[in-house]
């Protein structure tokens, strides 16, 4: 049974830093790109970071870049995204998935909240 699931949201003061974890199973997870999503109220899941399974090539949305960093342990089946200088903004439930080929699967989601 293929299960993602996220840990570390919640709440941070603007300019904080959080590390939001996605621990896999049931799935091969080295040969699986793997990626970032988010979804504020109101607005459509966007994608935040994504680690490519070719090469290792990492890849940022505009908003993120500088302060995000996207990572992966495949001895841990565990992919990491590393947000620093929070921003009010940067709040949403975020999500990560695991794509190859054809397939692809989500985690339940993490919250994260930047406020004063």
């Amino acid at each position: 049974q293929v299960q993602l699931v996220e840990s570390g949201g919640g709440l941070v003061q603007p300019g904080g830093s959080l590390r939001l974890s996605c621990a896999a199973s049931g799935f091969t997870f080295s040969i699986y790109a793997m990626s970032w999503y988010r979804q504020a109220p109101g607005k459509e899941r966007e994608l935040v970071a994504d680690f490519s399974n070719f090469r290792g090539v990492t890849s940022y949305a505009d908003a993120v870049k500088g302060r995000f960093t996207i990572s992966r342990d495949n001895a841990k089946n565990t992919v990491y995204l590393q947000m620093n200088s929070l921003k009010p903004e940067d709040t949403a439930v975020y999500y990560c998935k695991a794509r190859r080929g054809g397939a692809q699967y989500w985690g339940q989601g993490t919250q994260v909240t930047v406020s004063s």
